[in-house]
């Protein structure tokens, strides 16, 4: 057994771990797309400054968790801790910020520092919808019911619940934080030392402390609802009201700030209590001067990301192995004939695999080991008839197909003798 493994806090996706990741990834794509979005791909790496300007320099992630290092030409990249900074900057370098709004889905790893556990791990993948340049509220509703639905398509829309904040507009953030500065500031004695730099840079921050004594502070600090503008009330009515419409049930939870600085108005997260400390699933909230901070104009934008981990953890049962059509050469048949057969089958859709040598028993027992729903022999007599048996696996029967049958209408030989998910 080899001594090198996998790196701590990653993990190899194989058999049934990546059918589920497969599945959950697979099924968010098909509605992604009925939604009308589509998907794009940034690189693994960026500038440091994507992510250290965009994040907060106070948030765990750009503090603590980002892999950040040098190249060879001295310049700083970090490894993508998330999705939604990477899809600002594309925007803005490839000039969409003309061509709004843009819908966008993403898939693919992740990576922080973070203490691994279940369901939380230094490579991760995500799964994300951003909605660029929409500033009504019923974007706001949009891409959380296209979350919904995917929960929903998952079949795991009744293990998660939806909880839903405010953090109001610009003028709305800057009351808020005066109060909370005002308040913490009677607490010095007790703040973490987390908390205390963060008093000074970004006193929001510390809502999202998990440090005892700082939640305990918490419990009593202002409330974000008591400073809101009369546009950000407008907002956040018009938000549940449209979301009421669409007949989604959510919970207000005023202590979801997310753990990121880009956010303002709409927080949510979808979570369950079947993964315990992990219990989020999908989160994510409005950023309406996130492309401004990539070098572009104020573009209103909202969106989410889920871990494909936590997700797949979620699934009732993982997806079957896909079942195949196994040819078992018989005796000493022509390769090149064979092989023809076998290619022409797969340009028909047919999944199809050979057994490449042992004997006819052992053949017929690896094909059940592959999950074989037919048996299709080929042997030198067969193919001198221009006539195959195909055995079908479940009712043991066989029938004798046509060459030209065989090689025009695969799919519907191999559903008339039992299998129709060909």
């Amino acid at each position: 057994m080899s001594t090198i493994q996998p790196v701590r806090g990653t993990h190899d996706l194989i058999g049934e771990d990546q059918r589920r990741y497969a599945h959950v990834v697979s099924t968010a794509r098909h509605h992604a797309g009925l939604y009308g979005f589509e998907e794009w791909a940034t690189p693994i790496f960026e500038d440091t400054r994507v992510f250290s300007r965009s994040l907060g320099d106070t948030s765990d992630v750009v503090s603590k968790e980002m892999y950040s290092f040098s190249d060879r030409d001295g310049e700083s990249l970090t490894l993508r801790p998330e999705g939604t900074a990477a899809i600002c900057r594309a925007l803005v370098t490839n000039g969409l910020t003309q061509s709004l709004p843009q819908k966008v889905f993403y898939a693919g790893p992740m990576f922080r520092y973070e203490r691994p556990q279940k369901g939380r791990y230094r490579q991760f993948h995500q799964i994300g919808a951003e909605l660029l340049g929409a500033a009504e509220p019923l974007a706001d509703v949009e891409a959380i019911a296209l979350g919904y639905q995917i929960l929903t398509a998952l079949g795991v829309a009744d293990d998660v619940t939806l909880e839903l904040n405010t953090l109001g507009d610009t003028a709305s953030r800057e009351a808020w934080r005066a109060a909370l500065v005002s308040y913490f500031s009677g607490y010095k004695d007790k703040l973490s030392e987390d908390s205390l730099i963060r008093l000074e840079k970004n006193p929001l921050r510390i809502l999202d402390s998990k440090d005892a004594n700082d939640r305990a502070l918490v419990a009593n600090a202002p409330m974000m609802e008591e400073h809101l503008t009369p546009d950000a009330k407008a907002f956040w009515l018009d938000l549940r009201q449209t979301l009421d419409g669409f007949g989604i049930a959510y919970q207000i939870n005023t202590s979801i700030v997310r753990g990121l600085d880009y956010y303002n108005h709409t927080t949510f997260e979808f979570v369950t209590r079947k993964l315990g400390s992990q219990g989020t699933v999908m989160a994510g909230g409005r950023y309406d001067g996130l492309v401004q901070q990539m070098g572009g104009p104020e573009v209103p934008s909202i969106g989410w990301a889920a871990g494909v981990e936590r997700l797949s953890m979620l699934l009732e049962a993982a997806p079957a192995v896909p079942q195949s059509v196994v040819i078992v050469p018989v005796g000493a048949p022509d390769n090149a004939a064979v092989f023809k057969i076998l290619q022409s089958l797969r340009q028909q859709g047919v999944r199809v695999e050979i057994g490449y040598k042992g004997s006819l028993r052992k053949r017929m027992e690896r094909a059940g080991k592959q999950n074989a729903s037919h048996v299709l022999f080929l042997g030198e007599d067969e193919l001198a008839r221009g006539a195959f048996r195909v055995k079908t696996m479940a009712s043991g029967q066989e029938q004798e197909v046509s060459h030209d049958r065989l090689l025009s209408d695969a799919k519907a030989v191999f559903a008339a003798s039992g299998d129709t998910s060909l």
